[in-house]
């Protein structure tokens, strides 16, 4: 590790040295970082990596945001953090060098197009279908909640190609051309007043074959890898104000009474224990595709934002009913990379989706039950039926 770490950071000052983040343009920096491989340390050669420990990548953030750098992965988090370790993962030597880069320089915003109207927490009951035509395939379907649809550039798709098989075998993965005709998107207008999630309706999408990623009905094993990462996303530290340092705040200014007290006390404790576990998780993190217990991360980063903001709103107490006169969220790369918003009335909204986005809450417990604890699966009669077979209200 000591040898790596030299080498990160030499690359990081070389980097710095050659490209001043205050005399160098945006891309022109990040397009430089991923040569360096500093965009993913723990990719390989070539794939803006170097093969080294990912905990390293940690010291490349920090170095690179003290000097005032450029950060690649704030404005299309879903691609950095998840469509590029399945692109890593799955995709052939051409495929990473068609995607990697221009996802890292800002070229290209990757969004997701896994959920359906029929197929959410199940999501090996999805029903999009595409038919082979050569050397391309032909799509049909509707997509949900696929977070920033409207700006991005790729979809993560993941559509059934062989009905016949098991509904969990017959699907296959493949990075969707936003722009390609037939591809409809309509933003979906949520609580906060903004429209941050989409439907999207693919109608007689052409899509090559050279956009697959991995094999045909091999796309439940690529999907996996994706919502392994997304689960990591969810549960990834930063350096910001969370909500329980904002209500920890809140309440040593404020007047508070006892039912107050114990559940700040409740908070920060649960926000520590999480905390502790992030740090376990990061060290114990190789260069694979993460496991199962990232949705310990996931599920209890959810629900401790829920409550920590709902404390706040009641420390705030009347000036928790106020709503100021809020405009939609403009979807810009200035934004994306900010630190969010601040009006934690509008936080507290925002918090809702926590516990469904990336996974259920419920779901996230019954992948820890299954597959980490190990206790015996729910009975499912349609795990080995052909998907052509199941019922379908």
């Amino acid at each position: 590790m000591t040898a790596d770490g030299d080498l990160v950071r030499a690359r990081i000052e070389e980097l710095l040295r050659d490209h001043p983040p205050t005399t160098t343009a945006r891309r022109d920096f990040l397009a430089a970082q991923f040569d360096a491989g500093l965009a993913w340390v723990h990719f390989p050669h070539g794939c803006g990596g170097l093969g080294v420990a990912p905990q390293l990548q940690r010291e490349v953030v920090l170095r690179l945001a003290e000097a005032g750098a450029p950060d690649g992965a704030a404005a299309n988090r879903l691609g950095y953090a998840m469509g590029a370790p399945t692109v890593v993962a799955w995709g052939d030597r051409a495929q990473q060098q068609r995607y990697l880069r221009p996802l890292f320089v800002g070229d290209e915003r990757w969004c997701q197009l896994f959920s359906e109207p029929g197929a959410g927490s199940d999501l090996a009951g999805l029903s999009t279908r595409a038919v082979r035509d050569g050397d391309s395939w032909i799509v049909d379907g509707q997509k949900v909640w696929s977070s920033m649809a409207t700006i991005s550039d790729i979809g993560m798709l993941v559509v059934r190609t062989d009905p016949e098989l098991p509904k969990h075998q017959g699907l296959t993965y493949f990075l969707l051309d936003m722009r390609a005709p037939g591809v409809e998107v309509r933003p979906l207008r949520q609580l906060t007043g903004d429209a941050e999630f989409n439907e999207v309706y693919l109608t007689g999408v052409r899509v090559p074959d050279a956009a697959r990623i991995g094999a045909v009905s091999e796309g439940w094993k690529v999907a996996m890898t994706t919502l392994m990462e997304e689960r990591v996303l969810f549960n990834r530290r930063r350096d910001d104000a969370g909500p329980t340092d904002i209500a920890l705040d809140l309440y040593r200014r404020r007047e508070r009474g006892a039912e107050l007290r114990t559940r700040m006390i409740d908070l920060w404790i649960r926000a520590r224990v999480q905390h502790l576990n992030t740090v376990r998780a990061a060290a114990n993190r190789t260069a694979g595709i993460p496991g199962p217990e990232g949705s310990i991360g996931k599920l209890v980063h959810a629900e401790l934002n829920q409550d920590a903001l709902q404390l706040c709103l009641d420390l705030l107490g009347d000036e928790s009913l106020l709503y100021d006169s809020w405009e939609p969220v403009a979807y810009t790369e200035e934004a994306l990379a900010g630190q969010g918003d601040a009006d934690l009335r509008r936080r507290f909204l925002r918090s809702r989706a926590q516990s469904i986005e990336g996974g259920t809450s419920e779901i996230m417990r019954t992948i820890l039950a299954d597959r980490v604890l190990g206790l015996p699966p729910e009975p499912r009669g349609d795990k080995h039926l052909p998907f052509s077979r199941i019922p379908r209200g």
